[in-house]
């Protein structure tokens, strides 16, 4: 008699059709697991869905696996906690801590969000409310599993998995999957071939279904991103005002801090004062210094680079910092300008003709950084409309996520083709870009799925 085989459901809960809210529901008849449990970010009408709760009992959700610790990826956790899941969160341990730094933080800017408008009377709601609050983010931390990276781990049911160094940021990995005789890959978010700070992603080799981000899939990233830093800090240093740099707190920080401190050293820009401003970005740092194994960069770089780097430690220094009439560098977050330090800067200096708002990474529709980028001449910040005045600049080649060739070399290991192969965690543009270049390289033939869709495997 043949052994019955149960079928493999999985549903795409987030990271559908965008390139946010990365949620997958791995479904079998006595298991449910979830790959990733990100907040939607960008979009209105994609961040009213954070607010929704997930359309399947969330205590009946077995176990969540994270690819890394990025809030797209991790940010959805306390509210998942919060309808009843109670199992484990299996992660590496760099992405464990920096998750729960990460969750902290968005708890604390939601809270302050929600106080703000509360005080200046600019929500539609009468009481506005954090989407949750910083005990709710703890409520997770005990729910953490930190795993090493290339180790079988056994969940049950004949389900095992495996995390696989995936370059992108710190603690990043693609999850290998095996389930009812399949391998299933999750891509997780890919790193660049080449990154000053972090090593060359490893690739799959077997995968039976596969998913792979597209990000960038429809562009190639300039190979002399460092240089094009150095001319747009040069050029804005001539405007003789501020340069604020919008950034990612965790690996886009840490590496612009790093082509910072390598260009001033070797005389390529000008002797301005350089200072980072962000709390999560300095506990990443010392990240770093623990998980030696993950980069390339020696404690002692780290330790020059920021003794020539200030960081600034707290608000009131922020405010001093804004009040200062000098040139400076401001590296400060968020990356997409949606919360954070970032935001009291562009107060003061968005309606300066003199200061440059220097954009260095992916701006996700809906943001502020999208619209600036854009060309918008006013945006909304805390309730109230704020001229654009400062000159906008982006830097190209500075993303932490491979692009088009970097993805399709990712798949270059695979020894056949993936029986189902999924393209997630794009725009559009970029995932119908990707699928057309697979096609042509591989001629194996891709699938993009919708938000909420669910596919038996």
């Amino acid at each position: 008699m043949e052994k019955t085989v149960n079928q493999i459901k999985v549903q795409f809960l987030g990271a559908a059709g965008t390139v946010t809210g990365s949620k997958y529901l791995i479904e079998m008849p006595t298991r449910r697991l979830l790959i990733d449990c990100g907040l939607f970010q960008g979009l209105k009408e994609l961040r009213l869905l954070n607010w929704q709760n997930l359309p399947v009992d969330a205590a009946t959700i077995d176990d969540v696996i994270l690819t890394h610790g990025h809030l797209d990826h991790v940010g959805y956790l306390p509210l998942l906690v919060k309808q009843g899941f109670h199992g484990n969160i299996y992660a590496t341990e760099p992405t464990v801590e920096i998750a729960k730094l990460i969750l902290l933080d968005s708890a604390k800017i939601q809270e302050e969000d929600a106080e703000r408008a509360n005080r200046f009377r600019y929500s539609k709601h009468e009481d506005a409310k954090p989407l949750y609050d910083t005990d709710e983010a703890e409520a997770v931390f005990p729910l953490f599993y930190p795993k090493p990276l290339k180790e079988w781990i056994d969940i049950g049911d004949n389900i095992s998995f495996r995390f696989r160094y995936n370059g992108h940021i710190l603690g990043a990995s693609f999850i290998e999957l095996k389930m009812e005789g399949k391998l299933m890959v999750f891509s997780g978010d890919i790193g660049r071939m080449e990154d000053p700070l972090l090593y060359t992603t490893e690739c799959p080799e077997e995968a039976d279904v596969l998913f792979i981000e597209s990000t960038y899939g429809n562009r190639l990233h300039p190979v002399n991103s460092k240089k094009l830093l150095a001319d747009e800090i040069n050029k804005a240093a001539g405007r003789h005002g501020t340069i604020i740099i919008p950034s990612f707190a965790v690996e886009r920080t840490q590496l612009l801090m790093h082509l910072l401190w390598e260009l001033n050293k070797e005389k390529q820009i000008p002797p301005i004062p350089i200072y980072m401003d962000s709390p999560m970005g300095s506990h990443v740092l010392e990240l770093f210094q623990r998980h030696l194994s993950w980069h390339k960069l020696s404690v002692d770089e780290a330790t020059d680079m920021c003794r020539h780097i200030k960081i600034v430690q707290n608000q009131q220094e922020t405010e001093e910092l804004i009040q200062k009439k000098t040139a400076k560098i401001i590296i400060a977050s968020s990356g997409m300008a949606t919360g954070g330090r970032v935001l009291s800067y562009f107060e003061h200096y968005l309606g300066d003709s003199h200061a440059t708002i220097l954009l260095a990474g992916y701006q996700g529709e809906g943001t502020r950084g999208r619209a600036l980028l854009d060309g918008a001449s006013e945006i909304k910040m805390r309730g109230k409309f704020w001229p654009v005045k400062a000159e906008i600049a982006m830097i190209e080649g500075l993303s932490a996520h491979a692009d088009q060739s970097e993805l399709i070399h990712w798949l270059s290991k695979l020894k056949q083709q993936p029986a189902k192969l999924f393209i997630v965690h794009g725009e559009k543009d970029s995932a119908l870009a990707l699928s057309e270049k697979i096609k042509q390289t591989y001629h194996w033939e891709s699938y993009i799925p919708k938000l909420n869709q669910t596919i038996i495997l």
